[in-house]
């Protein structure tokens, strides 16, 4: 997990615990969609001042796999990286993991469609987020 080139920290709340005392499966989702939009914000594609509406990105496919409990008070952060740009999509890849050893306590893949919210249909990746993306991850 050593190729990501961004994460962004992620604090463990209390409402996100189950019953068993760990983080509730669910809230991973949590995790990588903020990992993403500080991802994002980072290369410049959109800003902390935009509409959510105005992002242009929907989510189509995610797959998470567990792989070690998160507990309230873990050390964590969240990787996210695109790994494939398509026309219209884009495949992120993502992990959960604890900051101090590395060790991975989730991961998975999210497909994100570019879309036109004010218009509701699919629209092409735009050519400077391509750029972008390319120029960062190497792709």
């Amino acid at each position: 997990m050593t190729d990501y080139k961004f994460f962004h920290p992620t604090e463990v709340r209390y409402g996100d615990l189950d019953p068993q005392g760990h983080v509730n499966n669910a809230k991973y989702l949590t995790y990588f969609e903020q990992a993403r939009v500080y991802y994002f914000m980072k290369l410049g594609l959109f800003s902390k001042d935009q509409s959510f509406m105005e992002i242009g990105v929907i989510v189509a496919d995610i797959h998470i796999t567990y792989q070690s409990p998160t507990h309230y008070g873990d050390n964590i952060k969240t990787g996210a990286k695109v790994t494939k740009l398509g026309n219209k999509s884009m495949t992120v890849e993502q992990c959960v993991m604890d900051a101090d050893t590395g060790k991975v306590m989730a991961s998975g893949e999210v497909v994100l469609v570019t879309f036109d919210y004010e218009g509701l249909k699919t629209i092409p990746v735009p050519d400077d987020w391509k750029k972008k993306l390319a120029e960062f991850e190497g792709l």
